[in-house]
């Protein structure tokens, strides 16, 4: 391979596969893919996972010599009156599997809202609790990825900046997902990318259909994919993209594939990362 090549390391959402982690581990290697985004095992989200399945999944994927690019938690996906205390608890128990599981980044989000409430009318409670979250991520020398999605405070551009030059944390930084764009009515490359490239961190990967919301394999929609990737290579992005595919199956914990339409979002992937001339390790 030619030395100034560029490359980023390929992952995905192990469970958009299959509850079962070897089968999520097979068919991420069958795509070239070393890492795994780790949202849940044997049906368990990651943060409720006892302490003997963590240690189980740990040996599994080191026996597969699989590393884990982020912990997909479910933090910040609950309503804003939620106690703050309480998604502090649980970002302890993603701490401790991120600790285990070998990786520096969980993603988290912003926060829902009550219905008829406006995203400004929540905004000091949201900086509130993120602000708690990015301590809590310091003193552990975490990072945590901040993920667009749609209907939370943080879902479209001017907002996720807002949030992340609120809080000023170096532990907060942002995971761009396209698609949540598209289906929150943006344009990401042509509205979002500039404002927040100095603090994308980690590229979630999905693409979604304008008119009707559908999310497709990356390069079948809207998302402006193949200009996002192009700039991220001319900027010197070297981090991680992760597959998730949402193409079977969307609900309020995450989506479903299954290895079939999994291995169609990958090769449709690797199609955009072919013509930007990027490799994957």
């Amino acid at each position: 391979m030619n030395e100034n090549k560029v490359v980023w390391a390929l992952s995905g959402f192990g469970d958009e596969i299959s509850p079962d982690p070897i089968v999520q581990i097979a068919v991420l290697q069958a795509l070239g893919a070393n890492h795994i985004e780790v949202r849940s095992a044997w049906g368990t989200n990651i943060v409720d996972l006892s302490e003997e399945d963590l240690q189980r999944l740990q040996g599994l994927l080191s026996k597969h010599n699989m590393g884990v690019s982020a912990i997909a938690s479910p933090i910040g996906k609950v309503d804003v009156s939620e106690p703050v205390e309480a998604e502090v608890e649980r970002l302890s128990r993603a701490i401790h599997a991120a600790k285990t599981l070998g990786t520096r980044y969980i993603r988290i989000f912003s926060f829902y809202r009550a219905e008829g409430a406006t995203a400004e009318s929540i905004r000091g409670q949201v900086m509130e609790r993120m602000r708690a979250l990015a301590s809590a991520a310091e003193a552990a020398d975490v990072i945590l990825l901040h993920e667009n999605e749609k209907d939370i405070y943080g879902d479209t551009p001017d907002r996720v900046l807002d949030i992340i030059e609120t809080v000023n944390s170096p532990a907060l930084r942002v995971a761009w997902d396209a698609a949540n764009f598209v289906q929150v009515g943006v344009k990401p490359f042509t509205e979002g990318y500039a404002l927040l490239r100095p603090y994308l961190e980690y590229l979630q990967v999905k693409d979604a259909r304008s008119d009707d919301r559908l999310v497709m394999p990356a390069g079948e929609g809207d998302g402006e994919m193949q200009a996002t990737v192009n700039a991220l290579r001319d900027d010197g992005y070297a981090g991680f993209a992760s597959l998730e595919p949402h193409l079977a199956d969307t609900h309020h914990l995450g989506g479903f594939s299954g290895p079939a339409a999994f291995g169609v979002a990958g090769r449709a992937f690797n199609r955009i990362l072919d013509a930007a001339g990027v490799a994957t390790r």
